[in-house]
Parts: structure tokens; sequence; C-alpha cells
């Protein structure tokens, strides 16, 4: 019953994983509440950077590796295999909640220079963009 019970979870998050937006940008619901800006340049300069995991990805992977490891062996062995389980997951999940990015050097139209990271997106040196700001604080880059 277990097996299954797993079976049917695994099943239901791929199936709803792939339901989710692609290539389309997300906002939040209050965004259209307020006034945003933005800033134009040109790209300069790429490094490719590893976005951390916010500790999500290692707590799923832990939750998901115990409970698999909880279906094996009995006794000590099932204590053995839960332990094991949610140490592999809580890898494995810290690892997958790493997002790939690139750190953009970008010199805008007002004179100025900046820095961005942006996800999600494949920019090229000399391509101008578009940098979406709030209070400061970016929003999204864009291709322009």
């Amino acid at each position: 019953m277990n097996k299954l019970l797993i079976i049917i979870l695994g099943t239901t998050l791929l199936v709803l994983g792939g339901c989710a937006s692609s290539g389309v940008t997300e906002v939040r619901p209050g965004s259209t509440a307020y006034l945003m800006h933005y800033e134009d340049g040109r790209i300069t300069g790429i490094k490719h950077v590893v976005i951390q995991d916010t500790g999500m990805g290692g707590f799923l992977g832990t939750i998901a590796g115990a409970v698999l490891g909880s279906t094996m062996g009995r006794g000590h062995g099932n204590a053995l295999a839960t332990l094991g389980g949610g140490l592999l997951g809580a890898y494995v999940g810290n690892e997958a909640g790493k997002a790939n990015a690139q750190e953009l050097m970008v010199d805008l139209n007002n004179g100025d220079s900046v820095v961005v990271i942006a996800k999600g997106q494949k920019f090229v040196v000399g391509q101008h963009v578009r940098i979406v700001l709030k209070d400061g604080i970016v929003v999204s880059v864009e291709h322009n």
C-alpha cells in the first residue's frame, strides 16, 4: 500500500510540474498596483553563475528520501534505510534546487554601467536588454 501511494504521489507531482508555464515571465498578483520603470542598455560582458538552493530543494529531498527509505527493510534495516534515504534525498534535492544563470555587465543608455543576474534566458555580448526595476529592485531582464 505504501509503495502504491508513493508511486501515485510521484506521478501526480510530475504531471503537475509539466503544467507549469514556461517561457513566459510570471508576475506577482500585486504587480498591477505599482509603477515600475526600466533602463535600456547593451551587454558588454557575461559570466556564468549558479544560484544556490534556497533550502526548499534540500528540505523536500530529505522528506521524499526518508519516506522512500522507510518503505525498505525491517527493524534496524528500516531505520538505516530511512536515515540513508533522508541524507541522499537532501543532497539530491539541494543539487536539483540550484539554477544556472548569467551575470550580465550592461552599459546603460544613460551612461551608467551595472551588473545584473538573469536566469531563464540566454543572453550574448552586444545584445540590447531592458532591465525592469521596482524601487531599485530588479524585477526582470528582457531581450530588447
